[in-house]
């Protein structure tokens, strides 16, 4: 028996679907047969890519997650250190990710869909942001920005803050203080960053 092809642009065209289902309903009424027909392939295509609808949305949200906070991320500069380069990074990634629809909306209708990725393992998602914080940090070694350590320990801590920045800040804002605003506490975070990885 040959093994089953899987054609790019069908996956991408399902993973959009996927995505506009989403954000139409949200990921519990969400089925199958929505994304397919939205896709305009069978459901059969679908079931041999995945298995549920769960799985596909964890695609989704690695495509479109990961688009995001790295297509925010500012172009390398060579003139300036690293370390102020990954911090605006972090920043800039982490504001363009809090303002995706998918994940206002999840977090909004399907809040208990995170709730793996914060308790029980890594996602695909998290890897990849991972990967590239940990280049970054190996970069600032190398040009004494950044404070020298274990390169992975760094990164998962660094991720730590940014996670509890990207799902529960809105639990500490208040639009009525100035000093309690969405831009307040970018700021901290800046801050924060700064402290933890100047030499």
């Amino acid at each position: 028996m040959k093994p089953i092809r899987h054609n790019r642009t069908d996956d991408e065209a399902v993973l959009d679907a996927a995505r506009d289902c989403v954000l139409a309903v949200g990921v519990r009424r969400t089925t199958l047969t929505d994304v397919a027909r939205r896709a305009g392939v069978s459901r059969m295509t679908l079931y041999r890519r995945w298995p549920d609808v769960r799985t596909l949305v964890g695609d989704v949200m690695t495509r479109e997650w990961v688009a995001v906070t790295l297509g925010a991320t500012p172009r390398t500069d060579p003139s300036r250190p690293v370390r102020d380069q990954l911090v605006d990074g972090l920043v800039t990634g982490l504001r363009a990710l809090r303002e995706h629809p998918l994940l206002r909306k999840i977090l909004d209708v399907d809040p208990e869909l995170l709730l793996p990725y914060l308790f029980d393992r890594r996602g695909a998602s998290q890897d990849a942001l991972l990967a590239f914080v940990q280049e970054a940090l190996e970069q600032g070694h190398a040009d004494g920005s950044v404070r020298a350590d274990h390169p992975l320990r760094q990164a998962r801590a660094l991720f730590l803050v940014i996670q509890s920045y990207a799902l529960s800040l809105r639990t500490m804002t208040d639009t009525t203080d100035p000093e309690l605003t969405d831009e307040a506490f970018y700021d901290e975070l800046r801050h924060i960053l700064e402290r933890t990885l100047a030499p």
